[in-house]
């Protein structure tokens, strides 16, 4: 198998330490460039000692963000971990010197300028990329993803509702209008900084919901329903952090349409993932367990009908830097790279 020089902007976060892990164990990529302003010059087993018998990329150093250095290692593709607003200037930039781009940031999500402003408080830095970009969930946009210059990988969050109510919509079997998300997280999606709410003093036997009503993935969640629904789309969305490193299970409500009451939910379901190796169906009375999901690219699906309110019952889980983050976008560069789906991301 070809090796694809790979570099990682933005090395030293949560997302960016799970793809460090996962590419360095992948047999279709070679690390050639890893960026860091704070970690310039120590070498990548300095800075995380767990990658010490990972082989000779242990010894690369982390180098300053610098575009014309990175593409002079011969980096063919480049994770952005970075933050909102700043990954764009560095896609533009390694778009111009001939790399594919997979960022992680929310920064090439969304299709309207108008609609990130209003949920990143900023005018967008790169608009003219927005229709380029392709919406990085590979089990619904797996073609687009094989030939994208630019990916944009899906939120955590996102990941966890879309996976599900998606397939319902396209078959027009829930009203739209009636979607209500309740979704937890561990508390490494709020990424690797310092923060008081975040301290574990602070965290350890707390629960709380966070952003609400207005989360800043309620944009790109929104924008994949209404292209699936054909309709705008409008959801309830309440987030909350839970006292776990890692995981996230989110639980759907909705209601059938007149008529669609007895669609066989499991049909649609075979029918939509039944072919991809990382969606796992439980089934009616299904429960997805966040520990069954964690440090692996899979998001366990079931579902229940509520026969006294009418309601369907959604429900998932996944691991928020991995399906969620880093392992979800080495699916996409798989795609990319003619590389079979699964490579790297074995995992049980």
């Amino acid at each position: 198998m070809r090796r694809i020089k790979t570099a990682v902007i933005g090395a030293s976060g949560y997302s960016g330490i799970e793809l460090l892990r996962i590419l360095l164990r992948h047999p279709g990529a070679e690390l050639t460039a890893l960026t860091s302003r704070q970690s310039a010059g120590r070498t990548l087993e300095k800075v995380f000692p767990r990658f010490r018998a990972c082989g000779p990329e242990a010894k690369l150093a982390f180098i300053q963000p610098d575009l014309d250095a990175v593409a002079a290692t011969g980096a063919e593709a480049a994770f952005l971990a970075l933050p909102h607003g700043v990954a764009s200037e560095f896609a533009i930039g390694l778009l111009e010197r001939g790399l594919r781009v997979i960022d992680l940031s929310a920064d090439f999500r969304l299709k309207s300028p108008a609609m990130y402003q209003e949920f990143y408080d900023h005018p967008h830095p790169a608009p003219q990329l927005l229709e380029e970009s392709v919406y990085g969930l590979p089990e619904i946009h797996g073609a687009a993803i094989s030939t994208a210059r630019l990916v944009a990988s899906p939120g955590c969050y996102p990941t966890s509702i879309l996976l599900p109510l998606l397939p319902l919509l396209r078959a027009g079997v829930i009203d739209p209008a009636s979607i209500c998300v309740f979704s937890m997280s561990g508390v490494s999606g709020a990424g690797r900084k310092e923060s008081i709410p975040l301290l574990f003093c602070e965290c350890n036997e707390s629960l709380r919901p966070y952003s609400v009503p207005k989360h800043r993935h309620l944009s790109e969640i929104e924008q994949e329903l209404a292209t699936a629904a054909g309709q705008p789309v409008v959801i309830t969305f309440t987030p909350h952090l839970v006292p776990v490193t890692a995981g996230m299970l989110t639980t759907i409500y909705a209601t059938p349409l007149p008529g669609r009451e007895e669609v066989d939910l499991d049909a649609i379901y075979q029918e939509a993932y039944g072919a991809q190796p990382f969606v796992r169906l439980l089934g009616r009375g299904g429960l997805p367990d966040t520990r069954d999901v964690v440090k692996t690219n899979f998001c366990d699906i079931g579902w229940a009908g509520d026969a006294r309110t009418g309601r369907l019952v959604l429900m998932s889980a996944v691991d928020n830097l991995w399906k969620g983050a880093a392992s979800q976008a080495v699916q996409s560069f798989n795609l990319m790279f003619q590389i079979p789906e699964s490579t790297g991301l074995q995992s049980i």
